[in-house]
């Protein structure tokens, strides 16, 4: 995917669910097979997942959040990776295989691992796909 299209894609969003959709379209661009909105039950009860997106053996769970500058806190990032950390283990335990945490927001930062999981910004997630085997051996082993 190229520049271009992701300066458009990031123009493009104006709401949450709109973020969400972008991110999943740019999933499927680089041919993962995704799952929208994927609610599910366990003994702790019901929880959802953004975004399940799967290619060669690596399934993502993304949680898209529109953090910006205007809003955005580190303790409150920080906050919601260990949330959904907790919540990708839970979702593990169900699918029987292992599931990478990914948040991505509209921060431009850089990519950063909190917790087990990966906050990845809007921007760079272009380049985390394209180098995803790399980015995983070096922030989460």
């Amino acid at each position: 995917m190229n520049s271009q299209v992701r300066q458009s894609k990031k123009q493009e969003v104006s709401s949450w669910q709109e973020f969400e959709e972008a991110t999943k379209e740019i999933l499927e661009a680089h041919e993962f097979k995704t799952a929208f909105r994927v609610v599910f039950k366990d003994e702790k009860g019901r929880a959802e997942i953004d975004v399940v997106a799967e290619r060669y053996g690596f399934i993502l769970a993304i949680d898209a959040k529109r953090y910006t500058h205007t809003w955005y806190r580190a303790s409150a990032l920080r906050k919601e990776a260990k949330k959904h950390a907790e919540r990708c283990k839970r979702y593990e335990k169900i699918v029987g295989k292992k599931v990478v945490p990914v948040i991505v927001s509209l921060i431009d930062d850089s990519i950063v691992e909190h917790e087990g999981c990966i906050v990845v910004p809007f921007h760079a997630f272009n380049d985390f796909l394209l180098n995803l085997e790399a980015y995983i051996d070096e922030l989460i082993g």
